[in-house]
């Protein structure tokens, strides 16, 4: 299992090429790790996803970016992630920090752009 630091990005594709199933595969996994936020989000937490783990799309593949600092947060959270990568065989790449750049309310916007779609950043 690889520790990465900054953020990193799990790739809706296998080592062996194939897309993975189901096709919400990412929106799922980032809804359930939803409650991972920091101690002061604010109300209406339940509607946003956690800023450390945010679903996407890298190079036209979906994916989910994960945030290292999860780790510090909640270590087994963090863990389930990898695990979660690597039992599903798929990609994970680091991301550079300046493709990370988001509002976090856009759920949808590519990593490969440095706004997001609500010109909110």
């Amino acid at each position: 299992m690889r520790e990465w630091t900054g953020r990193f990005v799990i790739l809706g594709e296998t080592a062996a090429g194939k897309s993975f199933r189901p096709s919400d595969w990412a929106e799922r996994l980032a809804g359930v790790m939803a409650a991972f936020r920091p101690k002061k989000s604010g109300g209406q937490q339940h509607l946003t996803y956690s800023p450390y783990v945010l679903p996407s799309t890298h190079r036209g593949i979906k994916c989910v970016i994960v945030d290292a600092r999860l780790r510090d947060l909640e270590p087994m959270a963090y863990a389930f992630m990898l695990n979660f990568a690597t039992d599903n065989d798929l990609i994970t790449e680091r991301l550079a920090e300046r493709l990370a750049r988001r509002c976090g309310d856009c759920p949808t916007t590519s990593v490969t752009s440095t706004r997001c779609s609500c010109r909110m950043v």
